[in-house]
């Protein structure tokens, strides 16, 4: 069976302060369809929209933050959890740093326990462990952490889902004539060097950290689609029917 990597970030997954549970509902669903045809592991950011909903904290700083992940990561968790169970589909928690891919011996066992979740139906829900994560060991958005997550997974590709529908050729939320580019095949500096625009207020990253993800799969021979996190249709054309009908694709030729 095939196995694949969704990601969903915080602009999917939040909306004024809380978390926008009818999109996570939607989540559940897709996911639940996609488990008939893929191993599915899930990368999750929201911990700490899901933190903040209880105790409003300045997210600007550091310990914060920290304390926000923490106490919304139960929060998220119980979300999935009570979603997954209309599908009879137990889900898992799963806390990695940066650090766990610097170690063989520690990615070995990582790995392992993910084969033992994967092979007995279970979901594996991931999220950067923000409580313990150093600035020398932290990944700084989940968009790299999936993408290493796919790699040494042994996945076959990374599916970010966000507020764009796909990888324009300009900023489609400052410009009307901006085109969708449905392939990449190669991602130069400029791409990589493109400014960040992070649309919710509790994400870390923007098209750049997505390029920078897809340029580290692409360098190892995986591929990334990117999609709508609020839009679910291309998603569900792409990988159900094989219909790439929109979204962006990145693949080596």
């Amino acid at each position: 069976m095939k196995r694949v990597v969704l990601k969903v970030g915080s602009a999917v997954l939040t909306q004024d302060n809380t978390l926008a549970t009818q999109r996570l509902s939607n989540l559940v669903d897709l996911i639940a369809k996609l488990k008939q045809q893929y191993e599915v592991i899930l990368v999750s950011s929201g911990a700490v929209a899901a933190g903040y909903t209880l105790l409003p904290l300045d997210k600007s700083i550091v310990g914060n933050k920290q304390a926000l992940a923490s106490i919304g990561q139960p929060l998220l968790m119980k979300e999935y959890k009570e979603n997954f169970k209309k599908h009879n589909v137990i889900c898992s928690q799963v806390l990695l740093t940066a650090d766990d891919f610097d170690s063989r011996k520690r990615t070995k066992y990582a790995a392992s326990a993910l084969e033992i979740l994967l092979g007995n139906g279970v979901l594996p829900i991931i999220n950067e462990n923000d409580v313990t994560a150093t600035d020398e060991l932290v990944f700084g958005d989940n968009d790299q952490l999936a993408a290493h997550v796919t790699h040494h997974f042994n996945a076959e590709m990374l599916v970010i889902l966000t507020d764009i529908d796909g990888y324009y050729d300009k900023n489609p939320h400052l410009y009307d004539d901006a085109v969708l580019q449905k392939n990449i095949n190669n991602i130069d500096e400029k791409m990589l060097n493109i400014e960040q625009v992070a649309h919710s207020e509790f994400a870390t990253g923007g098209i750049a950290t997505k390029l920078k993800a897809a340029q580290f799969l692409l360098e190892h021979n995986n591929k990334m689609y990117l999609s709508s996190g609020f839009d679910l249709e291309n998603v569900y054309q792409f990988l159900l029917n094989n219909n790439h009908q929109g979204g962006t694709l990145f693949y080596k030729k």
